[in-house]
């Protein structure tokens, strides 16, 4: 790990320390005493979500159900209560499966550029096109907290570092590309779809950071658009 940090500050040394690096892993969720008997305000659509009978009254089967999907996820309280935090990650999830194989249906992100990464950041999606023709993804990203929101508009790889090490943070930040500033593409090891989100950078699971680091390179379009559910 040494070596990692040696490496990624001689890297840091060559752009002159421009990178206010930005990254916000979720500690693990804390364990709830038990489980909740409470029916929460999203109980219907948390139950057809999760393939439960859909009554809309809480019991121990669903109190369980919801449970392991917070903890999956790094939903805090974890006591498996249908509240607003819970369905809005599933909501969210729901939205980026309707995307299905034309994310840039209604053409936000440019087709005039080549090879581009889009993100967008109110479904939390992203994915490279090239032209108007779809080359990886969509898939899902966890992008800027409120007061951290991954900044909009049009930008370009500029620094890419497959095994940065956050200094701001101390945790790594494998295949970083970074795009604006402290912002970048890579991958975490938590779930993406955790609240409340990053400190800017545009969080990734391990394979799709992987397959962005083999198809980009310095120099390549990025297009940020959109807004955060939260932010």
């Amino acid at each position: 790990m040494g070596a990692v940090r040696r490496r990624a500050a001689a890297a840091l040394g060559v752009v002159g320390m421009v990178v206010p690096l930005s990254v916000a892993l979720s500690s693990a969720p804390a364990q709830a005493a038990s489980c909740t008997t409470s029916t929460g305000p999203y109980q219907k659509q948390v139950e057809k979500f999760l393939g439960r009978p859909v009554d809309g009254r809480q019991s121990a089967a669903d109190c369980t159900a919801i449970r392991a999907f917070q903890t999956k996820h790094g939903i805090t309280p974890n006591i498996g209560y249908a509240g607003p935090v819970t369905w809005g990650v599933m909501n969210l999830m729901n939205q980026q499966k309707a995307a299905g194989s034309n994310p840039n249906k209604a053409g936000t992100c440019p087709t005039n550029k080549g090879r581009i990464a889009c993100v967008d950041l109110t479904r939390q999606l992203s994915w490279i096109q090239d032209g108007k023709t779809l080359k990886y993804g969509p898939v899902p990203v966890r992008t800027g907290r409120d007061g951290y929101e991954t900044r909009t508009g049009a930008k370009k790889i500029y620094y890419r570092n497959i095994d940065h090490w956050s200094t701001l943070y101390d945790v790594p930040m494998p295949y970083s590309q970074f795009f604006d500033g402290g912002q970048a593409f890579h991958s975490i090891s938590g779930s993406v779809w955790s609240p409340p989100g990053s400190h800017g950078c545009v969080n990734m699971r391990s394979a799709d950071a992987k397959k962005y680091w083999g198809m980009l390179k310095n120099g390549d379009d990025v297009f940020v658009y959109g807004r955060k559910p939260g932010t």
